[in-house]
């Protein structure tokens, strides 16, 4: 990231003392400042849930952009640098745009508090109201009731991924209270296509749409999806499609590619684009696999792999991934944050690894210590280690188990670290 926009970042860091503050009325007053940019997009969707949003973002994506038209996608967080949480008619935004709508956003806002998600969200909406194209893909930041992206008054469609128990500090203490808060973005009259839920998550939304006339276009009673012959199979009233399984690795990328073809189906795109969206999907940190860089330098013959999972639900998916792949011998490099889950996480895991190797997340002040997590993933029963480093962590591996696989995980924000080190 050039300085420029970089300088501006650390001001908007700046002006709110808290990192998350869920009230919309400071969006509602910088967005009027602004001219209201949120009333001058592109027809919207808007994707809320607790796992898997961001995928079903990234193959809804592929298969509008397969379609040939033009997308905007705001996604967060970053994994390398801020540009990544943008993008205008498919292309990251560039650094000198970046820099203009973010020195616009801070001089409309008069040095009044406002939250970095915030402000940030503003200068997105106010690029993208800027630049044509044919659709807006905008993924909540933390629940949805409240998010700073919420504040769309008709989008075209929601879409709801499954809901489970994360960030209880902010959304509620039970899976049906953060399904309640995920519920707000719903919109009377506007369709919901909602991925298959748990039963008291289900309730809730299917209360909140039905009080709002909004049709839900759900999963197991609208449209199905399984995995037959390690090939894609979905039908809904329309009738079947038989294709090629995600280009994202997992189980679960099935029902996250269910969720985004349901929602092609409803805007009205044909086959060719439900392909594309399963076979040109991209989206770094979800069972990547590494090919180059400096950790992969320091055990050549190792296997690497990224994983950004990081609460109870990405466990268990995360275990499915691993049961998938090739046998092989397989340690984690884990990081976390002190808000999750980390029992959670780690118990379904377990199974599936022969040592854990723990290290603290760099330049991030909510991490785990090391010896946390390896306390931890000694409780889910792992053998553990503590390490001062990633590197560090690779090359103990690798010297005693030079053929291992090395999957990396724990955390969006150790991810970032290990892309920003490799790009």
């Amino acid at each position: 990231m050039s300085a420029s926009s970089d300088i501006i970042l650390e001001r908007m860091m700046a002006l709110h003392p808290k990192v998350m503050d869920l009230v919309l009325d400071r969006m509602w007053r910088l967005l009027d400042a602004l001219g209201n940019p949120q009333d001058s997009l592109p027809p919207v969707i808007h994707i809320a849930g607790t796992n898997g949003k961001g995928s079903t973002l990234a193959m809804l994506r592929a298969g509008l952009e397969g379609a040939g038209l033009k997308v905007h996608a705001y996604t967060s967080p970053h994994l390398a640098r801020f540009h990544e949480r943008i993008r205008l008619a498919g292309e990251l935004i560039e650094e000198s745009y970046l820099t203009e709508v973010l020195d616009e956003c801070y001089a409309a806002n008069g040095g009044e508090t406002i939250t970095y998600f915030e402000i940030t969200t503003c200068a997105a909406l106010l690029a993208m109201s800027r630049t044509p194209a044919d659709y807006v893909l905008l993924e909540t930041g933390l629940g949805g009731r409240l998010d700073a992206t919420n504040v769309v008054a008709q989008p075209a469609l929601t879409i709801i991924t499954p809901v489970s128990y994360d960030h209880p500090q902010f959304l509620g203490d039970t899976v049906a209270e953060i399904a309640g808060e995920k519920a707000g973005i719903l919109k009377r009259g506007v369709a919901c296509v909602l991925s298959r839920q748990p039963e008291d998550a289900a309730e809730v939304i299917e209360t909140k749409a039905a009080s709002l006339g909004c049709k839900l276009i759900a999963q197991d009673q609208d449209w199905h999806v399984s995995e037959e012959r390690g090939r894609l199979v979905y039908q809904d009233e329309t009738g079947l499609l038989d294709l090629p399984p995600p280009a994202l690795i997992g189980a679960h990328q099935f029902q996250n590619a269910g969720a985004a073809i349901a929602a092609l189906r409803h805007l009205g795109l044909d086959d060719a684009a439900c392909e594309a969206a399963v076979t040109q999907v991209t989206w770094p940190a979800r069972m990547q696999k590494l090919v180059k860089g400096p950790l992969l330098d320091a055990a050549p013959s190792a296997g690497f792999w990224l994983d950004g999972g990081h609460n109870a639900a990405c466990g268990v998916t995360l275990a499915e991934s691993l049961a998938r792949l090739p046998a092989r011998e397989t340690f984690l490099v884990c990081g976390m944050l002190n808000t999750k889950d980390i029992a959670g996480y780690l118990a379904p895991i377990a199974p599936h690894v022969a040592a854990l190797h723990a290290v603290t997340i760099p330049d991030e002040a909510n991490t785990l210590p090391a010896d946390v997590t390896a306390e931890a993933a000694r409780a889910a029963g792992m053998e553990a280690f503590e390490a001062e480093s990633l590197s560090e962590a690779v090359k103990t591996i690798a010297a005693q188990h030079p053929e291992a696989r090395i999957l990396i995980c724990g955390s969006l924000y150790l991810a970032g670290h290990v892309l920003r080190s490799h790009s």
